[in-house]
């Protein structure tokens, strides 16, 4: 009984398949790879770009969920369009689940920035096991061992950069789900009213040239959940060492990040987010861990190592 109950917790808290919009995951570190949360960050680095993120969220109970996403993408010999690819894997309680998105860019530059047009399409694989939940009496909602389904899916969005600021919007997933009438699996329709819109904004402000501050916000927003915003800022030490802090309203988080430039090409990053709200009876600290590698000399975008 005890670990149905902790099962049901982990439901709640990380089902992802739904009649309404879904929770899209997102990383404390999104600024160290735009491609999970918009498309049409592919491509902008200029250079081919691999990022890999890592995240474990601890629950005082089985079934951690932990999270993963490896991506990578560049712009072609045509600078004006990019092509990329994200592979992502999550598991939390008794479900996997395993993505694969190809994303497509088209860039447009202006004289003080370039505008990006992106869209993404794939699928996410679902696996529930429900072999290890007990019952005190027989259900007929865990009479199958396993459940499996593949549920398509496409996303769309824009995203600006100049030397001093970048904003973005995007909509991750345009399909939603839900059980068919046979209850046998799950069926695909459309509706707006369960569009996830994911904004993203930040600047940089320069002290000196060893001391620079990047201010930045995520705000996550759908008519059938609520509304998520990150309040972000980086303090910038000789282009190496960026130490920031991040807290989340609507969940009460607050997030400690370090992150170091270790060359030109390679950057590391270290999140923690420590849950404030009553939910942190059930869920400990969330470990984060990024690294983006760029092949090839410094992308000549304008403000790269920051944007």
């Amino acid at each position: 009984m005890k670990k149905t109950g902790l099962y049901i917790v982990i439901f709640l808290l990380f089902a992802s398949v739904d009649a309404a919009a879904q929770n899209y995951p997102v990383y404390s570190q999104y600024l160290l790879d735009g491609l999970v949360i918009n498309p049409a960050y592919t491509g902008t680095r200029e250079a081919l770009t691999a990022s890999l993120s890592i995240r474990r969220k601890s629950l005082h109970f089985e079934g951690s969920p932990l999270m993963g996403t490896f991506s990578l993408h560049s712009p072609l010999k045509n600078d004006r369009i990019a092509l990329g690819l994200m592979s992502h894997y999550q598991t939390y309680g008794i479900t996997t689940k395993a993505s694969v998105f190809a994303s497509y860019a088209f860039h447009i530059k202006t004289r003080k920035g370039r505008w990006s047009l992106g869209i993404k399409a794939g699928a996410d694989m679902v696996n529930n096991n429900y072999s290890g939940v007990n019952t005190v009496e027989p259900d007929p909602a865990f009479t199958e061992a396993v459940s499996s389904y593949t549920l398509p899916n496409i996303g769309v969005g824009v995203y600006y950069s100049s030397d001093k600021l970048f904003a973005g919007v995007a909509v991750p997933e345009m399909f939603a789900y839900q059980e068919n009438s046979s209850r046998s699996g799950y069926e695909i329709y459309h509706d707006f009213d369960n569009y996830y819109f994911i904004a993203t904004a930040g600047g940089l402000i320069n002290f000196t040239e060893t001391l620079k501050f990047k201010p930045s916000t995520l705000i996550r927003y759908s008519l059938t959940n609520p509304l998520l915003i990150d309040l972000n800022g980086n303090l910038i030490i000789s282009d190496f060492l960026w130490i920031g802090v991040s807290w989340r309203l609507g969940e009460e988080v607050l997030v400690g990040i370090l992150e170091f430039q270790i060359s030109q090409q390679m950057k590391i990053g270290y999140a923690y987010e420590y849950n404030l709200g009553n939910i942190s009876t059930f869920v400990g600290g969330t470990h984060e861990v990024a690294l983006r590698f760029e092949f090839g000399k410094t992308v000549s975008a304008a403000n790269p190592r920051y944007f």
